[in-house]
């Protein structure tokens, strides 16, 4: 079932066509609040969202939202029912987002920051930070040598 009014930025065939390597979809209860999640924690710009379908980007990297109901005839559906937290096992790392910053904004917006901003030995300063969906995310810029 689709909420969107309106047309959407391109038609979906178009936009399937623009995409290659490795495609990230989140799906999301809550469209709004994902969206604060993306610009205010991660300083993501927003290339395109409605009540059903957003296209994120953060450097070079893209990623998309879907929002629940847009899943109703997927084959993923009854597990989304069940309400269960999503991504376990996943981390998201958007490389070049700064953590410190990160972190205080995820604070400041009530998500759930799992580990602070932490120089670590792999050569990365990160934290971890948990979205309303349950999905990890990794923030991350190299350590200055």
């Amino acid at each position: 079932m689709k909420k969107r009014t309106g047309e959407p930025f391109m038609p979906a065939p178009a936009y399937g066509a623009t995409l290659s390597g490795l495609s990230v979809n989140l799906l999301v209860r809550d469209m709004d609040r994902a969206l604060v999640f993306a610009r205010e924690v991660l300083g993501a710009a927003v290339v395109y969202a409605d009540a059903d379908f957003a296209v994120l980007r953060h450097g070079g990297a893209k990623w998309m939202l879907h929002a629940d109901h847009t899943y109703l005839d997927h084959p993923l559906h009854g597990s989304l029912a069940a309400g269960d937290a999503r991504g376990v096992g996943a981390e998201l790392r958007l490389h070049g987002c700064d953590p410190d910053a990160a972190q205080a904004a995820a604070r400041a917006h009530g998500f759930t920051v799992l580990a602070g901003a932490m120089d670590k030995p792999h050569g990365l300063r990160e934290c971890h930070i948990l979205d309303d969906e349950g999905y990890v995310w990794a923030p991350d810029v190299p350590l200055r040598r």
